[in-house]
């Protein structure tokens, strides 16, 4: 699986990070610059490839239900919320 990710600390940085990506899907890596706290966000949120057993649960499971190019809704896990985009298959 390829993904990328927007990290952020709280669920109200996350839902407003998913309004702007409503309206502009192309942002995504910048606004993962801008705001992830993960060092992805300088690669504009992509985590490359990974296998499975590789993330935390919530995080691959959010993953798998994607479609190619789709970005989920806000994703918690223990590290913060993430907004995910699946990059490919």
């Amino acid at each position: 699986m390829q993904a990328s990710h927007i990290l952020v600390p709280d669920r109200a940085q996350c839902q407003a990070i998913r309004s702007e990506l409503r309206e502009d899907e192309a942002r995504f890596a910048e606004l993962a610059a801008r705001h992830s706290l993960c060092p992805s966000g300088q690669q504009g949120g992509s985590l490359g490839t990974f296998q499975p057993g590789q993330m935390v649960p919530a995080f691959e499971q959010a993953v798998r239900e994607l479609e190619p190019h789709a970005i989920s809704e806000c994703v918690p896990t223990a590290f913060g919320y993430h907004v995910v985009r699946r990059d490919h298959d």
